[in-house]
């Protein structure tokens, strides 16, 4: 059984919705929860401890790297560590790009990543010193796919992943995993996109039992689980096999009438890290070099 007592957690925007789903779960099978939201955390701490539950207010913005460090330092001095992090807070300033301002654009990145990234380095060396870690990242269907006028929140999303890949990488050795969450779900954010029976199917609280998982004990790392209505899968970016172009045909004309086995699937899987990719090249165009060499020796 998925269990977190003597776990220190704090999820971020967790007054309500998605966040507070996954608090409310963390509490239920014992950690004990930094409760963070910018708005009021207090409903959401009185909800856990009337339940049984362990939990402490954090009002701090996310994008207040002061604010942040004083939360981390106030955990460790009250609980000794901190052990997971769940990073949800955002906002939505939806507009299309051509009409967006670029405060809406610096806004919406400051809360999405740039409070990402307080929050999980705030956490970092704690975990680093005590060789265990669980970070969680909020991606989006919108930073993964596209959608119209949330340029900004599609950028934020995106860089998710970047950021998961990479601390996934650095955090091995200390015993951190590091993995990423696309959820759907009725939110305040959502409410008014969705359909009475879509609300209904799509409670936030059908997302939680992926993100317990995904900061467990025996947590994968580096994964991408789209969640929803009860629904969970795993995303994954990959690279197709593509094509290897000699010297002689090195054109864009060339690449444009090969665009189709281009983009072929057949065969596309993951890198491990940026130099798969590299080698993998690398490896190729040796290897056409070597046997266009040895046709004409």
């Amino acid at each position: 059984m998925i269990r977190f007592d003597d776990r220190v957690a704090i999820v971020t925007g967790a007054g309500a919705g998605i966040g507070r789903a996954h608090a409310l779960g963390l509490a239920e099978r014992g950690a004990r929860v930094i409760v963070n939201d910018f708005a009021d955390p207090m409903p959401v701490v009185e909800e856990i401890r009337a339940a049984g539950g362990t939990a402490m207010p954090c009002g701090a913005d996310v994008s207040d790297v002061a604010a942040v460090n004083r939360t981390m330092e106030r955990a460790v001095a009250e609980w000794g560590r901190v052990d997971i992090v769940v990073n949800n807070a955002g906002i939505l300033r939806d507009k299309s790009f051509a009409k967006m301002p670029l405060e809406d654009m610096r806004l919406v990145l400051d809360v999405h990543l740039i409070g990402s990234v307080n929050v999980t380095n705030a956490a970092w060396p704690i975990m680093r010193e005590q060789g265990y870690g669980r970070v969680l990242f909020t991606s989006s269907s919108s930073g993964l796919y596209g959608n119209f006028g949330q340029a900004n929140y599609g950028a934020a999303k995106a860089a998710m992943v970047g950021l998961m890949n990479v601390l996934a990488i650095e955090g091995e050795r200390y015993g951190i995993r590091v993995n990423c969450l696309a959820p759907t779900a009725t939110t305040q954010m959502t409410a008014e996109l969705l359909s009475p029976e879509a609300a209904e199917v799509l409670d936030p609280a059908t997302i939680t039992p992926g993100v317990l998982w995904l900061v467990s004990d025996d947590a994968p790392s580096k994964m991408i689980m789209g969640a929803g209505g009860g629904c969970f899968t795993e995303i994954r970016i990959t690279e197709t096999p593509g094509i290897t172009l000699p010297a002689g045909s090195l054109t864009p004309e060339e690449v444009a009438a090969r665009a189709a086995a281009i983009r072929d699937p057949e065969g596309a899987a993951p890198f491990v890290n940026a130099f798969s990719q590299t080698n993998t090249f690398v490896e190729r165009a040796i290897a056409l070099r070597r046997a266009a060499t040895s046709k004409t020796a």
